[in-house]
């Protein structure tokens, strides 16, 4: 029903008119629509959504709250009922302008088309600055890269869809254009996207798959770590995060794991992992350790093989947010993850 909705909404195009401002507002865009027919239930801000796809709920949202959007010449709210016959005109303003830099930093395009890009992010990279003079990050590469980038509803994350830990490894999307970019977050928000994680843990994993359905907090005293709150008697404001896991390979020690995150927490994989006592190898923020060659064999270099989580997406399903097909991009191991498990196979294999 609610496509249904949308579909008659956007096909009101003979009483449409679109126009650019006046000469003294020529940056704001102003859009006049003429309701054909009121849809029972139907929101002001859903009834936009369905006629402006280029803008996500939010902003419109945002533009109603503003007064940027009237009704016979009065502002209202995002709950309004449309009437037939009612006139309303949405001024819309540029995107804000981003301070970030572009930076010829290589990406690793392993997905590319006129509305999105997928990367096969590499470790030791952040998605995005924390602030605009930082750079060295996803965000400033795909400025440099791309001739055209979602500006999304953070002009310090344009293109960003989602994120990955600064040390983990795989698929990531960047959004081309503002319409992709939101249509892509909602399937996020929806929960409909399946994304697939590989990693190896240490010891020996008692269940050949499980879940785990434990929530996560904020660490009280260490900034930038999470934690399962268990038994604490301090109120902790914790967020449901619920991981599905399946034992890949067994090695003496270790064991290579497919892990699907049912939520998209911070830190979820690395905490739910080390707490059913099989951390990370390469993960020292919880509990993991570093392994050399010499570790693992009994000979060769005693240098770290890994100096940071062996955490990689390794791939993701969604429907593609313009074309309305099914996409799955997957990303090849990262060169040192690919070394562990090989060393493993051959002198650790049970």
């Amino acid at each position: 029903m609610e496509a249904g909705e949308q579909a008659a909404g956007a096909r009101e195009k003979p009483e449409d008119s679109a126009q650019k401002a006046d000469s003294q507002d020529t940056a704001v865009e102003r859009i006049t629509k003429v309701v054909r027919r009121r849809l029972v239930g139907r929101r002001l801000d859903k009834y936009l959504r369905g006629l402006l796809p280029r803008l996500s709920r939010t902003v419109i949202q945002r533009l109603i709250k503003q007064g940027d959007v009237t009704v016979n010449g009065q502002p209202t709210k995002a709950s309004y009922e449309p009437n037939k016959g009612d006139v309303i005109v949405i001024s819309v303003p540029p995107p804000e302008p981003t301070d970030i830099v572009g930076e010829d930093i290589p990406l690793d395009i392993i997905y590319e088309d006129d509305y999105l890009l997928a990367i096969n992010k590499q470790a030791g990279i952040i998605c995005h600055p924390a602030r605009a003079s930082q750079g060295g990050t996803i965000a400033n590469a795909a400025m440099f890269h791309l001739n055209k980038i979602s500006h999304g509803d953070d002009p310090l994350r344009p293109g960003i869809i989602h994120r990955l830990d600064k040390n983990t490894t795989g698929v990531m999307l960047i959004a081309k254009c503002d319409e992709a970019h939101w249509r892509i977050s909602l399937q996020f928000e929806k929960r409909t996207i399946q994304k697939t994680y590989v990693g190896i843990v240490e010891g020996d994993v008692q269940l050949d798959q499980d879940i785990i359905d434990a929530p996560l907090a904020a660490h009280p005293t260490i900034k930038d770590r999470y934690m399962v709150p268990g038994m604490r008697r301090v109120p902790m404001i914790t967020k449901q995060a619920i991981t599905q896991y399946r034992v890949l390979e067994r090695f003496r020690g270790f064991a290579l794991m497919q892990l699907q995150p049912k939520t998209g927490r911070t830190h979820q994989l690395r905490v739910h992992m080390s707490y059913i006592g099989h951390p990370m190898v390469g993960d020292l923020t919880y509990g993991g350790h570093f392994f050399s060659e010499h570790d693992l064999t009994g000979q060769g270099s005693t240098e770290p093989l890994i100096d940071h989580q062996s955490l990689h997406a390794r791939r993701i399903k969604f429907v593609h947010p313009i074309k309305e097909t099914p996409l799955e991009i997957e990303a090849p191991l990262s060169g040192r993850i690919s070394r562990v498990v090989d060393i493993l196979r051959e002198h650790r294999k049970l």
